[in-house]
């Protein structure tokens, strides 16, 4: 990817939690943050990858190409090793398409209502995709290994971070602040990655 004439880089979503977390992690990139609201641009990408790879990298080109600015963007979601990966890259529509974060948390639980604890494994993974309007994408990867509480924990954060426990923090993810949260989660740990690569390019 060469080195970028725009000193913007684009996050690619219009998840507020997600804007929120990224801005944080990108601080340090070398580039002034902008988002799809402040560049006026209203779009929904829709996402039939079927991996997180191919859902990051398709947001992310969809938004450079129509911004011309060097866009990131993160799929990410929750593997749950006792249903065979579920939810995956169904974390977001898991319960239906217009199910909010708690009808989620509560429709994996019923899921696992009979799985005792040792059997509660999971794992957060986070890929992150840079993409240039002329096409040239960039991937970092992140994961966070973890458990399923019997019910939600916490209030900060957002998704399925109420119910994934930590076992070396002794908390939910939801018990985190944010600060704390970014140093340690897939997310943090795949940014951690693409902000030392904006490093390098800017």
């Amino acid at each position: 990817m060469p080195n970028t004439s725009n000193d913007k880089i684009l996050i690619a979503t219009n998840n507020a939690g997600k804007v929120l977390e990224l801005s944080k992690l990108l601080a340090s990139s070398g580039f002034i943050v902008t988002t799809p609201k402040q560049e006026n641009i209203q779009m929904d990408v829709e996402e039939t990858g079927q991996t997180f790879e191919d859902n990051a990298a398709i947001k992310a080109l969809a938004f450079a190409r129509t911004s011309g600015l060097l866009s990131i963007a993160d799929d990410s979601g929750l593997e749950v090793e006792y249903l065979n990966g579920e939810p995956g890259v169904r974390s977001a529509r898991y319960a239906g398409e217009n199910a909010s974060d708690i009808d989620r948390v509560w429709y994996l639980l019923d899921k696992l209502k009979d799985v005792e604890w040792s059997k509660r494994q999971a794992r957060f993974k986070s890929v992150i995709a840079i993409a240039d309007p002329e096409g040239v994408i960039e991937m970092f990867e992140g994961t966070c290994e973890g458990y399923i509480l019997f019910e939600p924990v916490g209030l900060n954060g957002f998704g399925y971070d109420p119910i994934f426990y930590l076992p070396l923090e002794g908390k939910s993810m939801s018990e985190l602040s944010l600060e704390n949260k970014n140093k340690i989660s897939h997310r943090g740990l795949a940014m951690e990655k693409a902000v030392r690569f904006l490093n390098q390019i800017n």
